[in-house]
């Protein structure tokens, strides 16, 4: 896919991981609409990519509350009349024990980590279905094919995720539209050291490395298609 006067929505591109993959598409040619909470990470994001001779927006957005999303998307469509490439990446996570892990903590990691991504596809193939092309990559997580102890909630929002990304790809390919996952493993982002603070950083991947792997997901010619990438740490397990 040639990337040139591509509009690519971003979530969670503030920090980590979207930030990195906002750059990387920028730096290609793409016109990237950075969406998060905080409007002041997302102008140093917005900044750094023009200063670099990219072109960027942003658009604040809640991902716990509906009105927020559909609001984006609202504007999207106003302002630019079309999004060709969707990076569902935004996403929090909590460990604890399943026996003592509140059902409020439950509650709000399903409504961001998988009701925000389903409700922004929902929304994104309304612009994409009719256009008859389109790309939707979530970024997901190992925990999402994988079990690990003391984190049911986060696994099972992933989880989730991967049997969302499965059922859309099929249901749109008619269409014209491409769906992929990427699942990480450990990466060196906040959201990583606050969750597990025992791996050691040294030998954790870098949030270039998953926006390395989406630009070789739209680097693929149409004849090809990859529907996941499980990109792990080398000094994990293979398989």
């Amino acid at each position: 896919m040639d990337l040139n006067n591509k509009y690519v929505l971003v979530t969670g591109a503030s920090r980590g991981i979207g930030r990195a993959i906002s750059k990387a598409l920028a730096g290609k040619g793409a016109f990237l609409i950075l969406s998060a909470r905080t409007e002041d990470l997302l102008s140093e994001v917005k900044k750094e990519i023009i200063t670099s001779g990219g072109r960027a927006e942003y658009i604040a957005c809640d991902l716990a509350r509906d009105e927020d999303i559909l609001e984006l998307f609202k504007k999207i469509k106003k302002d630019f009349g079309k999004l060709d490439i969707l990076i569902n990446n935004a996403g929090i996570a909590k460990g604890g024990s399943i026996v003592d892990f509140p059902v409020k903590d439950f509650d709000r990691l399903i409504n961001i980590n998988l009701r925000a991504p389903y409700i922004c596809c929902q929304q994104a193939l309304k612009m994409m279905i009719p256009a008859g092309s389109g790309y939707i990559i979530n970024i997901s997580s190992v925990v999402g094919i994988k079990g690990y102890p003391y984190q049911t909630a986060y696994s099972a929002s992933k989880h989730g995720i991967t049997g969302l990304t499965k059922a859309i790809a099929a249901e749109v390919q008619e269409n014209g539209i491409r769906v992929s996952m990427i699942l990480p493993g450990g990466v060196d982002t906040a959201l990583v050291g606050n969750t597990r603070p025992d791996l050691d950083k040294s030998i954790l991947l870098k949030p270039e490395d998953i926006a390395n792997t989406v630009l070789y997901l739209l680097s693929l010619p149409e004849r090809a298609m990859v529907d996941q990438v499980y990109i792990r740490r080398s000094v994990s397990k293979p398989f």
